[in-house]
Formats: C-alpha cells, structure tokens, sequence
C-alpha cells in the first residue's frame, strides 16, 4: 500500500511539473455543505451522501435512502455575487450509486462601459448595457463498492465547466476526480483526487475591433484565446467516531492533509513542488438529532501589524446541524472558501432524504 500511495504522489508531481501551472477554476475549491465548511473543509473521510459527490464520490455509497437532495445558497460582498449548489444521488443497487452536482458561482447586472462614448466623442450613458459574468460546473458521479477487498469503496467524477463573461468570451473545461474510502477496525480512511488528470479549460474571446480599441485607450490587456490547467491535488483523510452516554452521545474527529503540485504556497510544508496544508474538524451529536461542529484550516504564515515578524495564523470554523426525519439543516459560521472580504459568513444548507431503504 505504501508503495502504491508512494507512486500516485511521484505521478502527480512529475505531472505538475511538465504542465504550465495556472489558477483556474477556483469556484470549484470553495466547498458546499454547511456541516463540512463548518469543520473547516475536514471532510473527505466522514461525508456520506449527496454531498459525497462534490467532497468524494466514494461517500455517496453510504447513503440509507433511495434518492438524496442537498442545496445550499451563499453570498460574497453584500449580495453581489452568489454562489449555489444543488445536488441529487441515486442509489441503483446495494453496490453503486450514481449522483450529480450543480454548481453556480455569478455576478449579475455588470454595468458595460465600454461603449459609452459615441462616434463624435460624446459621453452617453444611454449606451451604458449590464452584463452577466458566471462560473457554472456540473459534476457526474459513481461509486462503487468492490466485494473483493472488503471494506473498500470507490468512486469517481466527470466534471463539466463552463464559464462565461457576459457576450465577450468564455471557456468549456473537463476534468475528471477520483476518490476511494476504506473502513479499518473502525477507522475511516480516505484519499480524493481532484483534476486527477489535469482539468483543462480552453478560452475563446468575441470582442468588436472598437471594443479591443477603447480596451487598448484604457491601459487594459486585450484577452486572446488560451488554455488553463488545473494542476491535481490530492486530499488524504482519516476520521474516528466515538458513542458514549449509553450511545446518546457521539463525537467524530476528522483530519485532512491537503496535497498541491502547483508551485510554492504559504502552507505549513511547502516547496516549489509540493506543498502540504492541513485541515481538521470534529463533530458532536446527540441523539442522531443535533451536532455542533467546529473546525480549523488555512493554516498560514504572515506578517503582524508592525511588518516585523512572521506569526502562524489559522480560520476557526463553528456549525450546528439539526435532523429531523427526512430533513437536516446545516448552519455554519466560517469564512467560505476564505475568498470573502467579510470576516465571516452565515451559510445554510438543506439535505433531503426520500425514499428510505435498509441499506448493509
């Protein structure tokens, strides 16, 4: 085994190395699932359905019933952009399950400029139109458990991109995630691979000669077309649950190690090829019926307020979830994704439960 893990992860960097590293894609890094973002994204090990299929496919197949539903809605910069998810999983026999996942990241009614100015060189506002900017991804699952080897769950991802910026331009992206669980006396192991071969969104620009002119006047950078590559990351996971109280009362920790190829980060391990962040999170229940949750991640080095000395920073994350019959609500307090100028967001998220079925 280790020597398998040992090839994955030489693979992985060899791969990183070869490509040209870009940002792409970063909607997809934010998370869905109130329970998880309030674990502080610890959560490849211990997630069971529908959102299995965002964090790892493989946790699809522990869902108890026939169909699952999650939703969840979220706002950056008082409302102007909005991110969504929705997602459904179907079980198809007591082996496989298969899901999808749909994820929105927008800003709307963008006010177009550029064609404020007329022929004659008079400002009319009139000519003033909005524009939509959207970030849109669909994610197909399956899991699988293999009879063979015991205690062994897999599953995978297609993902479909597509990115807009309003009539000027955009990108189609496909990708493909592979992730595996493995239940060991108890312990709940983990490993997810995202972009598991390069995610690749290809860019292509629609603008009028005087809109790529008055871009030039401005001082801007004329967009032509191009590809981005998603470099993998591999997320390894392990989680532990423990009931006590005559089985009322159950905690579970869980601990990520976060694994990126795409050049130096500011990480707790960190180099030009590889880098390491950790994330951990833990949950307390009771009765099966509401759990507090809390977690730390985005572990970071920077400097104080002086600018003198580096100090080690981490994101506190705290969560409630409620379960009652077919319905879980799930609150989180966390800063989503880290990527909001507000220290902290309120983040809800629904997970429906139909068609109930007793599942070995």
């Amino acid at each position: 085994m280790a020597r398998i893990i040992f090839l994955v992860f030489s693979l992985l960097s060899l791969f990183a190395i070869s490509q040209n590293r870009k940002y792409s894609n970063e909607f997809l890094n934010i998370g869905v699932g109130a329970r998880a973002l309030g674990m502080g994204n610890a959560n490849v090990a211990s997630v069971e359905g529908v959102q299995s299929g965002y964090w790892n496919p493989a946790g699809l197949l522990k869902q108890k019933n026939d169909l699952e539903l999650g939703l969840m809605h979220a706002e950056y910069f008082a409302g102007i952009a909005k991110y969504d998810y929705l997602g459904a999983s179907k079980r198809i026999d007591s082996n496989s399950v298969a899901g999808i996942s749909i994820i929105r990241f927008g800003v709307d009614n963008i006010p177009n400029t550029l064609d404020l100015v007329d022929a004659n060189g008079n400002i009319d506002y009139n000519r003033v139109t909005k524009f939509n900017t959207v970030d849109f991804a669909a994610l197909l699952s399956y899991a699988r458990k293999i009879p063979q080897l015991k205690g062994l769950e897999i599953g995978g991802n297609v993902k479909i991109i597509r990115r807009k910026i309003g009539e000027f331009g955009g990108s189609w992206g496909f990708g493909l995630d592979a992730g595996a669980k493995y239940n060991y006396k108890g312990w709940k192991l983990a490993a997810m691979a995202r972009d598991v071969t390069g995610t690749f969104n290809a860019w292509s620009f629609n603008l009028t000669q005087k809109q790529i002119a008055t871009l030039a006047q401005t001082g801007n950078k004329i967009p032509s077309s191009s590809l981005e590559i998603t470099v993998p990351q591999v997320i390894l996971g392990a989680a532990k649950s423990y009931s006590f109280w005559k089985n009322k009362m159950s905690v579970l920790g869980e601990l990520d190690l976060i694994n990126t190829f795409d050049g130096q980060r500011n990480t707790v391990i960190n180099s030009k090829h590889w880098n390491l962040e950790p994330a951990f999170g833990v949950e307390l229940g009771y009765k099966n019926f509401i759990f507090l949750r809390g977690g730390i991640g985005n572990i970071q080095k920077q400097l104080n307020d002086r600018a003198t000395l580096y100090i080690t920073t981490a994101q506190p994350n705290f969560g409630v979830g409620v379960k009652y019959k077919i319905f879980t609500l799930d609150y989180a307090l966390t800063d989503i994704g880290d990527r909001s100028t507000a220290l902290y967001s309120n983040i809800f998220s629904l997970k429906i439960e139909l068609n109930p079925k007793v599942v070995k």
